[in-house]
Formats: C-alpha cells, sequence, structure tokens
C-alpha cells in the first residue's frame, strides 16, 4: 500500500494526547524483544523513525513511563497508549509507534530486531532480520534501502 502524503496526524487512545508528523520516515521496523512484548502487551511493537525535526505534539502532554532510564518511552497519562520513544544518544529522529498514526494501513517493517527473543510463532513481512540490534555500520545502507523501497512503491 502507498504511504499517505505528509503531513500525518495521530494520537493516543482516548485522544488526550495528539501528534503532527511532516517529515518522511527514515526506516519501519518491528522490535520482538521481551520489553516491547511487555510494553504492548504483544508479539512485538512497530515503529516509524522520524527526524526529529518532523516530529511535534500537538496537543496534551505525554509522561515518561517504561524504565524511566536514558532512553524514555513516551504514553499518554491518561489511557496509558505508548506512543513514541526518544532513543539514548539518538535525538536526531523519534521512534513512533506505528498504530498511533490515524492511518497506519500503508505501514509495513522493513527490518526487525531482537529476533533472538521473539516468541516462536510471530513472523513479520521484514526484509532484513536482526537477532538484536543492526550495527551502527548497517544504518546508512538500511536507510537507503528503505527509501529505495518507498521510492518503488510510490512509482
Amino acid at each position: 500500500m502507498k504511504m499517505k502524503t505528509l503531513p500525518w496526524e495521530g494520537g493516543c487512545r482516548c485522544g488526550q494526547v495528539r501528534f503532527k508528523v511532516s517529515a518522511a520516515p527514515l526506516l519501519t521496523m518491528a522490535c520482538h524483544c521481551t520489553g516491547c512484548q511487555r510494553m504492548t502487551a504483544s508479539a512485538y511493537s512497530l515503529s516509524v523513525a522520524i527526524p526529529s525535526e518532523g516530529f511535534a505534539v500537538t496537543r496534551g502532554d505525554p509522561a515518561i513511563g517504561g524504565l524511566h532510564g536514558a532512553t524514555r518511552h513516551y504514553f499518554c497519562p491518561h489511557c496509558m497508549s505508548w506512543m513514541f520513544t526518544r532513543p539514548e544518544g539518538m535525538d536526531w529522529f523519534v521512534n513512533l509507534r506505528a498504530t498511533m498514526l490515524d492511518d497506519a494501513g500503508w505501514f509495513t517493517p522493513f527490518i526487525e530486531t531482537w529476533t533472538s527473543e521473539k516468541l516462536q510463532w510471530a513472523t513479520t513481512p521484514a526484509v532484513h532480520s536482526y537477532e538484536t540490534v543492526p550495527a551502527m555500520e548497517d544504518y546508512e545502507g538500511l536507510l537507503q534501502g528503505y527509501a529505495e523501497s518507498v521510492a518503488k512503491q510510490e512509482a
């Protein structure tokens, strides 16, 4: 399915926190780590990496949840929906939970991470799989590969 034209909007389950995306995603992913399994009560979390300058909270004040560490997980303080993450040391992007978008029908994970912790039956259509996370030197190729994949779909 083709990606919707920007800007995109989304929000938590109750609607008290809303956001706007004005920059194209860098990468889409599914994370199978046990932390994501517990925070989503599911087999994995689905994320869209958005450049930080292209993401803005437009209503409400998200609260930090999860482990309250250097990586900051943001939730709606009312309905407790896990909305986005700002990973430690990577302030250049926001890891938005894809299902928080008003229309996530276009979403497909390009990579999947932490497959070493995945539930045996959990599968995704991701093009690239990693037992943990990609090496830092792999990201440039992944970002380029994702951009090329999106361009093919849009053509």
